[in-house]
């Protein structure tokens, strides 16, 4: 039987890597988490060669069955959207993307693609730290992170809308929904950034913080002793922002 390693980091920061390890569990589809550290103090993790071949995270690694030439048989997917569309092509039963309805299916693609290359400013300035609430006020809310979270309603309750919820593409959780995932938690650590969105997209927050898959990676997050502290430093760096809870172990 095929087996899937999905080479993941620290889940209180590591946004990148919740999007696959997210799908895959929602799912259903079995994989092997394989969980490597990040090393505090840089934003380089050269030791992550090891598993891909550009240093980053998530990375797949697609082995054979048993008593094949593993090596020789053995994929490496080393980019999000990559791994995506292979699990898309490997498993059309699942809804990776929607089955039924190739307006929501195309629909879904450009918005993961989206969000894979832009909302620039929301990923600089809302930097992934699940166990923290920072409250943003005046400054902190720049011209791009506005024109980010003003997108990102109207995307959202465009899909809601237009595809009749409860997701962002229908009625079944899709790698849409995955790839937005860790902007809901986002939205719940930068306190007053969900006040910016409409009553559709609140309501969306609300539910993905409710599915299993999200409360077992958040509680996997607080349980983390490990600190970034470049990434710690960056989130209440600069005006408007203030520290108002840290919910991680100590």
């Amino acid at each position: 039987m095929t087996t899937y390693h999905l080479y993941i980091t620290n889940k209180n920061y590591s946004s990148w890597s919740l999007r696959p390890w997210l799908l895959l569990r929602q799912l259903g589809i079995p994989f092997v988490e394989e969980f490597r550290p990040l090393t505090s103090g840089s934003f380089r993790q050269p030791q992550w060669h090891e598993f891909s071949p550009v240093a980053h995270v998530p990375c797949l690694h697609v082995l054979p069955p048993s008593g094949e030439e593993k090596e020789k048989e053995k994929l490496v997917l080393w980019e999000s959207l990559a791994i995506i569309e292979f699990l898309a092509e490997q498993h059309p039963d699942k809804s990776v993307y929607p089955i039924q309805d190739k307006v929501a299916r195309a629909w879904a693609r450009s918005a993961v693609a989206e969000m894979h290359a832009g909302f620039g400013a929301l990923r600089q300035e809302m930097g992934m730290n699940v166990g923290v609430r920072i409250e943003l006020s005046g400054a902190a809310f720049t011209p791009g992170l506005v024109a980010d979270l003003k997108r990102l309603d109207e995307l959202w309750t465009e899909g809601l809308r237009r595809f009749g919820g409860p997701f962002l593409a229908g009625r079944e959780f899709t790698a849409v929904d995955a790839f937005y995932a860790p902007v809901v938690l986002r939205l719940q650590t930068y306190v007053g950034t969900l006040d910016r969105m409409g009553e559709e997209a609140r309501g969306y927050v609300q539910r993905m913080l409710e599915l299993e898959g999200i409360k077992e990676w958040v509680d996997a997050a607080l349980k983390e002793t490990g600190r970034e502290v470049l990434h710690d430093a960056e989130n209440v760096e600069g005006e408007g922002r203030r520290l108002v809870a840290d919910m991680r172990a100590k």
